[in-house]
């Protein structure tokens, strides 16, 4: 017998609107307990146990124990993925939830999704590298040029080491807030991470949200820009 691919099984855990919820709260690319998730999707502890077995039995979720906590944490980058997609679907369509206060403005300008930076602040990043000629598209695949290598490796990204790793060095991700593209891979890893160490940016405590500092915007924009 002919075995399929059964994308229903996947949708039906996505489409619970709890694990949806507690989904998304993964999706910042941090680790929560479940009793953190639960809070959030306003459910009790034991529905969230029942929730979370579902999620992992299904490969959508993972656990990892520190001490005596147990932290639950997003499968891989693909999982991330569907969900911005997802993210990306829901707003055209129009199906949209209302949160109160600023937060949703702060995610539009510059957010992480699941480890690289998304938003507009994403958008602009891949923009300015792609009009620098630093990344490409070749055969359909986003590749590193020539005059990026040394590029980022004067940025002080470790290019060797990111070859070693198992996730492609650059790749395309959809952005669900301005449905054009930003970079992801082991490289849009890495920038962020950098963005980071030079306190360019800093990420919102408890938030997918990240702010750049008044000097770290100018570095960014002229980083993004080549002037």
């Amino acid at each position: 017998m002919e075995k399929e691919t059964d994308i229903s099984r996947v949708a039906a855990l996505i489409g619970d609107p709890a694990r949806a919820i507690i989904l998304t709260s993964l999706s910042a690319g941090g680790a929560r307990t479940a009793g953190e998730l639960a809070q959030e999707a306003g459910i009790t502890a034991q529905t969230a146990s029942s929730h979370l077995s579902k999620l992992k039995a299904g490969g959508l979720i993972a656990s990892r124990k520190q001490g005596r906590h147990h932290y639950f944490v997003l499968a891989d980058s693909d999982v991330d993925d569907i969900l911005e997609r997802l993210f990306g679907l829901a707003e055209r369509v129009g199906h949209t939830r209302t949160r109160p206060g600023p937060r949703d403005p702060a995610m539009r300008a510059a957010r992480v999704c699941y480890n690289h930076l998304a938003g507009n602040a994403g958008v602009q990043l891949f923009d300015g590298l792609t009009e620098q000629k630093l990344i490409k598209n070749k055969d359909e695949e986003l590749v590193l040029t020539e005059k990026g290598e040394g590029f980022f490796s004067n940025f002080g990204i470790d290019l060797e080491r990111l070859r070693k790793k198992r996730r492609p060095l650059c790749k395309d991700c959809l952005d669900w807030s301005v449905r054009r593209t930003h970079l992801a891979g082991s490289l849009g890893t890495a920038l962020l991470n950098r963005f980071y160490e030079l306190k360019w940016a800093t990420r919102v405590p408890d938030s997918r949200v990240i702010k750049f500092t008044p000097s770290g915007q100018k570095k960014f924009t002229t980083f993004v820009s080549g002037v």
